[in-house]
């Protein structure tokens, strides 16, 4: 566990071998004056489901914008699967993310695309399958996910849970190592938000892969995740199993955990007195 995470009940997530992603010491900023991320150290274990939990703004989707090499940290390191991400060349950095899924916060389909041509994409563009059997991994993906009846539709003709079963199902097309999810349940009905929970349980356990999933919803995340790390400010503050963080008392913790105003996590971001902003003059 990192030395700065609070260990309120939390005890270390048992791994069997190394971690497929390790984060050690890891800041990153815009500029100097404006810090996203202060000194994060985490890791997730091979075939784990990892949480990443936090209020909006703390920086949990810069944390996988740097795992997947689209920014680089100012400093410290993210390795996957041994190697560090910001060291690889653009040939190394393409190889190494072919071998990753990502779930975009609102599905990011192709509008002018199918859905079968939608999970179909990656397959011809990383691979040399032929059409029959790109058809077959296609038709077994939307199986998976309930939605082969759907395989012609456009993305416009589809609600907002079916549309994230198809984005769930085009980040596993080619059976990645590392799947991550940015705020998979935004916006989702509770019968869509459940379906989707289980999905990225059971796309994770069958594939053998390792999950990312960063989000704030606690209820339905707790549920499916093997262990989380809690944010705030950019930092890692507490980090547990599900029970564990339901039964913390520390109170960054707790107030994220059962969703209260009150408590260290303020609403307001940093700014001078208010009133000195609006021109009011003080007897």
């Amino acid at each position: 566990m990192p030395a700065h995470s609070v260990p309120t009940a939390s005890k270390p997530l048992p791994v069997s071998e190394s971690p497929l992603v390790e984060i050690k010491d890891l800041s990153f900023g815009y500029s100097s004056a404006r810090q996203i991320l202060k000194n994060i150290t985490l890791s997730v274990p091979r075939g784990k489901v990892v949480a990443l939990m936090g209020g909006s703004g703390c920086g949990k989707t810069t944390l996988l914008r740097l795992i997947g090499g689209q920014a680089r940290p100012s400093q410290g390191y993210v390795k996957v699967a041994g190697e560090t991400i910001h060291e690889l060349d653009q040939a190394g950095l393409y190889r190494m993310r072919r071998r990753m899924g990502m779930l975009f916060q609102f599905g990011a389909l192709f509008t002018d695309m199918s859905v079968f041509e939608n999970i179909a994409f990656q397959m011809r563009e990383h691979t040399d399958l032929p059409e029959e059997s790109i058809r077959d991994l296609v038709l077994m993906k939307l199986n998976a996910i309930g939605l082969r009846g759907a395989a012609e539709l456009m993305p416009s003709e589809l609600s907002g849970g079916m549309a994230r079963r198809v984005a769930l199902a085009r980040a596993v097309a080619l059976d990645p190592m590392l799947v991550m999810y940015d705020e998979p349940f935004a916006g989702l009905d509770p019968i869509s938000l459940g379906v989707i929970g289980q999905l990225i349980r059971r796309s994770n356990d069958a594939l053998g892969a390792t999950s990312v999933v960063v989000t704030h919803d606690v209820q339905q995340s707790l549920h499916i995740v093997d262990y989380v790390y809690l944010m705030a400010d950019g930092r890692i503050v507490a980090s547990g199993t599900p029970d564990e963080m339901r039964a913390s008392t520390e109170p960054t913790v707790h107030q994220f955990i059962h969703g209260e105003a009150d408590g260290p996590v303020g609403f307001h971001y940093p700014a001078g007195p208010f009133g000195a902003e609006l021109g009011l003059k003080h007897g």
